[in-house]
């Protein structure tokens, strides 16, 4: 009887013995699988960090860019002579009516002007004289409906002329100021392979993830944008 008394005390801090080795593993199983889980999400969360932070210095550097511009707009319009009404009247008749942007002013119908200037714009004569007219047009139409077009128009001139922070500034102020326009998509877009034709390769990368974030609907424009990002890795 003693000696199955032992035997079965025996049995019992084996088995014991077992299940806590057991339960001992099993935690250190949960817990290893806890410890690899955490990595992943902090993995995670440093990227979101990284990308959100591209995207921040992205922004900040497209409003530099346009409040410069703003300044140097204003300091050319406060040097711009004053003209009056009776001559400027004249003036825009027989501008309007003209081949050539030489002389140009604005004539108070900004339709009839923007048609005009565009002309020249397409026809990729006078591509300094077209810049000038478009920014007197801005000047004069604050409130213009063509706004976003002609912002969109002197990036295209400037970019054509190699002046590639014109170019931005206008292109940024589209995707700003006027973030619905048929232009807003290619303005981003454009900002992106200015970045990345000074070779700022992290920064247009963001550019082009946000032209297919924003313009989902721009098919053309996002697959320019895939395009450049599948040589970006």
């Amino acid at each position: 009887m003693y000696k199955k008394i032992i035997w079965l005390v025996m049995l019992s801090v084996s088995f014991y013995s077992y299940a806590d080795t057991e339960l001992e593993r099993m935690v250190e199983a949960q817990g290893q699988l806890l410890t690899d889980s955490q990595q992943k999400i902090s993995n995670l969360q440093d990227e979101v960090d990284q990308l959100r932070g591209q995207l921040q210095e992205t922004t900040y550097q497209l409003n530099q860019t346009i409040e410069r511009q703003k300044t140097i707009l204003l300091q050319l319009n406060n040097q711009a002579p004053a003209q009056s009404a009776n001559k400027q009247s004249q003036t825009n008749t027989t501008a309007n009516n003209s081949s050539t942007l030489s002389g140009w002013s604005t004539s108070g119908n900004d339709k009839n002007d923007y048609n005009f200037i565009i002309k020249f714009v397409m026809n990729g004569t006078e591509q300094k004289e077209a810049i000038a007219a478009l920014q007197q047009f801005l000047k004069d139409y604050p409130k213009s409906s063509y706004l976003a077009n002609v912002n969109y128009w002197l990036g295209q001139l400037c970019y054509q002329q190699g002046k590639k922070d014109d170019a931005s500034f206008y292109y940024a102020t589209v995707v700003k100021s006027y973030p619905k326009s048929p232009k807003a998509a290619d303005s981003l877009y454009k900002v992106g392979l200015i970045l990345l034709e000074k070779g700022d390769k992290v920064k247009a990368k963001a550019v082009f993830q946000q032209v297919i974030k924003l313009y989902p609907n721009d098919k053309n424009t996002i697959a320019l944008a895939n395009g450049k990002l599948a040589t970006l890795g």
